[in-house]
């Protein structure tokens, strides 16, 4: 019973979003020529062939750099927690340091590893 609002939100969102791309496709202008079929890459042409070899390190720095990012989000919320409840302060304070750690592991093996080098 809870939740039937929120079934009802996700229909009409659903229902909408519909809708709109249905609309857009039927009603939209469709002028299509070889200058709009091309691919592009930030609107600039594209130079060489889509089909050469791109250094595995590109990926593995950008998965990185998302990983040690996201787990960074997770102090502003603690953040917030540590300063609102003042009498459990070391237990928090614990976790933090534990969770800390275990970033820093992580980060260690990383550069040992050489996966932040770039040759």
């Amino acid at each position: 019973m809870d939740y039937i609002p929120v079934l009802f939100m996700m229909t009409a969102g659903a229902v909408v979003s519909g809708a709109v791309m249905v609309l857009t496709h039927v009603l939209g202008p469709k002028l299509p020529s070889r200058m709009k079929n091309e691919p592009f890459e930030c609107g600039v042409p594209p130079v060489g062939d889509s089909k050469r070899r791109i250094s595995v390190r590109f990926y593995l720095v950008a998965i990185l750099f998302l990983l040690f990012d996201v787990e960074g989000i997770f102090f502003i919320p603690w953040a917030v927690v540590f300063k609102k409840f003042l009498a459990i302060n070391f237990f928090i304070l614990f976790e933090m340091g534990f969770f800390l750690v275990i970033l820093l592991v992580g980060l260690f093996y990383v550069i040992k590893k050489g996966a932040l080098e770039w040759d």
